[in-house]
């Protein structure tokens, strides 16, 4: 699997703590920053990871903020992305297994690196389900993301 990962500021030191682990799962990754924990704007990180993402030149991709709050915000503004934070173990899966998730983000003031570990874990071995409500779910999450899309270009 190959993941785009990032982090703002607050979650750069977890973030390094993390990146072996992605070696240890056989994940491929790039880090897209920041690399020090000079202060940074989160949704400039996060624009960079689910661009990659979108694109399909990664699979998933992790953000690593204060609180995941401000990442997945930031991400779900991107077409294309599905976002979560998450801080327990039945979230990092599931959200990947019923919601097709593809960009998981997580608080490094929030929980700590054996959790997140645990989390990342979780999140890359998951499988989104074969299940048809699961598959029509999503879809609906397409069409309402194309939905406001239209709607936003007609009020323009």
């Amino acid at each position: 699997m190959r993941i785009a990962i990032g982090s703002d500021h607050c979650g750069y030191e977890m973030k390094k703590v993390l990146l072996p682990l992605l070696k240890t799962l056989g994940c491929e990754y790039v880090d897209y920053g920041c690399h020090s924990t000079e202060s940074v704007d989160f949704p400039d990180i996060a624009r960079t990871v689910c661009d990659v993402v979108r694109s399909g030149e990664f699979d998933r991709g992790i953000m690593v903020c204060g609180t995941g709050v401000g990442a997945a915000i930031a991400a779900n503004k991107i077409p294309g992305i599905r976002a979560s934070v998450c801080h327990d173990i039945h979230s990092a899966h599931q959200c990947v297994e019923h919601d097709d998730v593809n960009v998981m983000c997580i608080g490094a003031q929030i929980i700590g690196p054996w959790l997140a570990e645990d989390l990342i874990r979780s999140f890359v071995e998951a499988k989104f389900s074969t299940e048809e409500h699961f598959r029509r779910r999503v879809k609906k999450l397409h069409e309402l993301e194309k939905q406001s899309a239209q709607e936003i270009m007609r009020q323009k």
